[in-house]
């Protein structure tokens, strides 16, 4: 399955240089969807409720350790078909905004990473 290449900034889609819809390399493709599995906001996914993360009861408007932040980050990226482990990494906290980096290997031991 092909993934659709994001911007790392404002989370758009992005062009190639033909002007078509980009697809992200297959192996950046798998650290892309395990971002967006952190992104996902627990009842977000109108198909599967259960998935995504529990921001708005454990995080936001809380203050949680930042290992449980990155337990539930860890936790979202694995349920991503094709990661084998996952390691999230916390780089700044600010403002009510939380960015960092997930770092997911394949069953190969590939390993890719992708902002969040």
């Amino acid at each position: 399955m092909k993934t659709l290449l994001l911007t790392t900034d404002t989370w758009d889609l992005m062009v190639d240089p033909s002007g078509n819809i980009a697809v992200a390399d297959p192996s950046y493709s798998l650290a892309q969807d395990a971002a967006s599995a952190i992104r996902l906001f627990q009842g977000e996914l109108y198909y599967d409720t259960t998935q995504g993360i529990p921001y708005f009861e454990q995080i936001l408007g809380q203050a949680p350790a930042l290992s449980l932040m990155k337990a539930y980050f860890n936790r979202a990226a694995l349920t991503v078909p094709g990661v084998v482990s996952a390691q999230t990494f916390i780089q700044s906290w600010t403002d009510r905004t939380v960015t960092g980096q997930v770092q997911v290997k394949d069953a190969a031991g590939n390993i890719s990473a992708a902002g969040f």
